[in-house]
């Protein structure tokens, strides 16, 4: 039985979790999928996946072995594409871990446009926050919104994104309306965690100004931080895809919206490979092309 193919039977299996889906996109008989994977763990001498009546998963060496394997089958129908000169079709799954605030309608329907462009490939999607390292666990691609990327890692920017500071109409009420940066002094804050200190510093009449604000909550996931503002509870800074509808619905407004906004820069970045995979390939052209993400 060719290795290779078991390869490539297992991976599948793997990643669409089932033997008669895999056997089914393979075009071969579920029966001969399970005979492909089981001469594979006879071969390799261990178990790779967790078969149950339900559900099929990966063993902890079956995740190990999936990684590598699958990495190692995508470079190879590069090169033979290049070789060839033949087009690869993007399929497979494409694993991306992006910032929490990627949840939101904008980068969905971007999502969406892709998966019909592309109907092969199936997007598994991290939005957890934390720092994935994109080697050991087996990720494919990270939207990561830095100003000093990873040296040991490809980055390629996408576009600048920028942070608003907004509020509920309701607590400008409460509050007050700022109307330079001097009134924004003690105002209550939704402070996003990751971010150190309560002093945020910004160009004004007078040259730069520093301003101290009131945190009464803090959180690392921006998710919160939104549904929070929208509540009522204070000034947030927050990405513009996040709140573009809460601002065209007025559920939200801007605070100085001249004077109070950060910029940071989007990159997507991707282990070193010389062989970059057409799922890869294709989604950070497609997202780079995307004047939506502008």
């Amino acid at each position: 039985m060719d290795s290779l193919v078991s390869m490539r039977v297992f991976c599948l299996v793997a990643e669409l979790r089932s033997f008669a889906a895999a056997a089914e996109r393979l075009r071969i008989s579920p029966a001969m999928a399970s005979k492909h994977v089981m001469q594979l763990e006879k071969r390799l001498g261990t178990r790779l996946l967790n078969r149950t009546s339900r559900r099929v998963s990966l063993s902890e060496s079956g995740t190990l072995y999936f990684e590598q394997a699958r990495q190692m089958l995508e470079s190879l129908d590069e090169v033979e594409a290049a070789v060839s000169r033949a087009t690869v079709v993007p399929r497979g799954m494409l694993r991306l871990t992006a910032p929490v605030w990627m949840a939101n309608p904008m980068f969905a329907r971007i999502l969406a446009d892709y998966q019909a462009r592309y109907p092969e490939v199936t997007l598994d999607i991290d939005l957890s926050g934390r720092l994935v390292n994109l080697v050991e666990e087996g990720f494919d691609l990270a939207l990561r919104a830095t100003g000093s990327p990873d040296e040991s890692l490809i980055a390629r920017p996408i576009t600048t994104v920028a942070f608003h500071m907004v509020a509920a109409p309701a607590y400008l009420d409460h509050a007050g309306r700022p109307a330079k940066l001097a009134d924004l002094s003690n105002h209550a804050l939704l402070h996003y965690a990751l971010y150190p200190g309560e002093s945020f510093s910004f160009a004004g009449e007078r040259g730069v100004e520093t301003i101290k604000l009131n945190p009464v909550l803090r959180s690392a996931n921006e998710t919160l931080l939104h549904m929070a503002a929208l509540e009522g509870m204070g000034l947030a800074f927050l990405p513009k895809w996040l709140i573009a509808d809460d601002i065209a619905a007025g559920r939200l407004v801007h605070v100085l919206s001249d004077q109070v906004v950060f910029e940071g820069r989007l990159f997507a970045v991707y282990p070193s490979r010389k062989y970059l995979s057409a799922k890869v390939r294709t989604f950070i052209d497609f997202i780079v092309a995307d004047k939506r993400m502008r």
